[in-house]
């Protein structure tokens, strides 16, 4: 399960992040964060920016409602959906985790 927090911003959830890979996809979680894989290597901002565009298809929302608040240059990060309700993201993430079974694992 995705472990959600709420900031005056919006909500944060944490996020593992595997850059160079042969796709860019959610593959499932990792110690309560979204893990996903993108093809793009980590460098100069590459991956972080084919995470967010993943995101951003994959939640439904507008890229700039998207943010990396911590860890631009960890595989481990926080990422900040603005303008979404808890009770949506949570739904939206659990449907995302849904082809991992119930644990998301």
């Amino acid at each position: 399960m995705i472990e959600l927090r709420e900031q005056p911003e919006g909500i944060v959830f944490a996020l593992k992040v595997r850059p160079g890979g042969k796709r860019n996809a959610v593959v499932g979680d990792h110690d309560g964060a979204l893990k996903v894989t993108v093809t793009a290597a980590p460098e100069k901002g590459k991956a972080n920016a084919a995470v967010v565009k993943l995101l951003a298809k994959e939640l439904g929302v507008a890229k700039s409602d998207l943010t990396i608040v911590r860890g631009e240059t960890s595989s481990t990060k926080e990422i900040l959906v603005k303008r979404l309700e808890r009770s949506a993201l949570a739904a939206r993430l659990a449907a995302l985790m849904a082809p991992f079974g119930p644990a998301g694992a």
